[in-house]
């Protein structure tokens, strides 16, 4: 390999209203190297790479490409360049088709610059194949799952003869297959001399997949480390500054009555007689492989589907909801999974999401109360540490764990019974995790029937008091905190039955 590095970014300077990002930054890839970049959410990691992937400009600092100078005027400029930016967030378009959003800007054309879709398809579906995936190219991006939208979004890094790939959080949405699949791609790049650049929180991944660690705090460089020469507890000091082993231990809350009883529900071919209870006081994880149907008992719990069988009971009394509104109104809220396209207006201000749902509540006369809103917005913000220069800020500035605050303290402000939380700490880093933790487990102690659906089976295991192992659509079994283990929750997500039935 040579020794001039892939991309290097010089001190870089960004700043945003009331906000300095990126704080004379230097960054650099080596070809063939996997380099991952990690922080804090505020960090200023996504600012940086959106710089180096022509999103942002900088205003102060310099590129080099193989140490030959670049200004990235723009996405598309950027990748003529040879540096692909496979985002956090996905940037795709949901009513062209798959071909359409790969090769997005610079479609295969024949005479007269009309389109060869046959060129088209037959190169996308190359690339989906070689991603393993089993839809074809001609489907609407729409149509797909958030999963194979991911997917989509991958296969865009594989059209051009890449210098740099940026993936940030990439496996956020897909299942364990799906990474294995990811990691050979990247392992693809590596051996074709690429530097790839790896954006994630998820620890096991960074030591799994990368030969070098580089960490930002608070918009500034802290240095870097050899992946095969650290471990978790150094990288994570020079994160957060402090080390986790010092978190404080779950305490169960002390359990009340019921509070939501399900009995029988069934939704199509989604889930089927699924029953269940949740305690004031308690919290209750569901854990299963995508696709076991957690999110979508969820969604019918909050209105957004219509159950086919079966009876909800709050506090003992049955309920029929058939919207969010009649939802909200027993005293059930979501934390949905996806908090850009369901849980927030990007364009909103930070309070104005914080007080949405409760508007009707907030008016004097025509008019609403803007010192309640604000009211509102400054306690959770101090209760959830939410980073934000005011409440003035627009949600869409803020990193992606800061905006996953504004969507669990938009709830929490309305008081509710029962809380339910789809991945609470989907895209947020190691410190606030704990931090989320703590305040679910706090949010039991103080009464709340908690609900917590997520992915990452230590998350599910540390904040519950029962865990709940689904497998296509149906409860397989039920652990309280004392029996669960991760042997036994492995073999119920996959269908494995034993004595102990839900």
């Amino acid at each position: 390999m040579t020794d001039i590095p892939a991309l290097r970014l010089q001190d870089i300077v960004k700043t945003f209203p009331g906000v300095r990002a990126l704080d004379g930054v230097s960054f650099q890839v080596m070809p063939g190297e996997v380099h991952a970049l990690l922080g804090e959410n505020g960090a200023g990691k996504s600012t940086l790479m959106k710089v180096l992937g022509g999103i942002h400009q900088p205003d102060e600092g310099k590129i080099f490409i193989a140490e030959q100078p670049a200004i990235m005027k723009s996405p598309l400029d950027a990748k003529s360049k040879g540096v692909v930016f496979i985002h956090q967030e996905l940037s795709l378009a949901d009513e062209l088709s798959a071909a359409e959003n790969i090769y997005l800007g610079e479609l295969p054309r024949k005479s007269f610059g009309r389109v060869d879709w046959k060129t088209l398809y037959e190169k996308s579906d190359a690339i989906l194949a070689r991603l393993k995936c089993s839809f074809d190219s001609r489907k609407l991006v729409g149509d797909l799952s958030i999963a194979n939208k991911q997917m989509v979004e991958i296969a865009r890094a594989l059209t051009v003869d890449a210098k740099a790939v940026i993936f940030d959080e990439p496996t956020a949405s897909l299942t364990d297959a799906e990474k294995v699949v990811l990691f050979d791609v990247i392992n693809d790049l590596r051996s074709d001399g690429v530097g790839v650049v790896y954006i994630s929180h998820r620890m096991d991944e960074i030591f799994t997949i990368s030969d070098k660690i580089s960490v930002l705090r608070d918009g500034s460089y802290r240095g870097s480390l050899v992946t095969a020469d650290t471990d978790e507890d150094e990288v994570t000091k020079l994160m957060i500054g402090r080390s986790l082993d010092s978190e404080n231990p779950i305490v169960p809350a002390k359990k009340g009555p019921i509070a939501l009883e399900v009995q029988g529900l069934s939704c199509g071919d989604l889930f089927q007689n699924v029953s269940f209870k949740v305690h004031e006081g308690e919290v209750v994880g569901f854990y299963g492989l995508v696709g076991a149907g957690r999110t979508e008992i969820a969604e019918t719990l909050f209105g957004l589907r219509a159950p086919s069988a079966g009876k909800i009971l709050l506090e003992g009394k049955e309920v029929k909801i058939a919207s969010p509104i009649e939802a909200i109104g027993h005293g059930i809220s979501l934390v949905p999974e996806d908090r850009k396209g369901q849980g927030l207006v990007l364009g909103m201000n930070c309070k104005d999401n914080m007080t949405l749902p409760q508007i009707s509540d907030l008016t004097a006369g025509p008019f609403v109360s803007d010192g309640a809103e604000v009211a509102i917005f400054d306690q959770y913000r101090d209760r959830l540490q939410i980073k934000t220069p005011g409440w003035r800020q627009k949600v869409g500035n803020l990193s992606g764990g800061n905006q996953q605050k504004i969507v669990i303290g938009k709830w929490l402000s309305m008081a509710p019974k029962v809380l339910i939380v789809d991945e609470p700490t989907r895209g947020i880093d190691v410190g606030s995790k704990a931090e989320i933790h703590n305040l679910i487990r706090d949010l039991a102690s103080q009464g709340y029937a908690v609900i917590v659906i997520s992915s990452e089976m230590p998350e599910v295991l540390r904040v519950s008091d029962r865990v709940v192992a689904m497998f296509h659509g149906e409860i397989i079994r039920e652990f309280t905190s004392d029996e669960v283990n991760e042997d036994n929750l492995v073999q119920a997500i996959s269908g494995i039955r034993t004595t102990k039935v839900a």
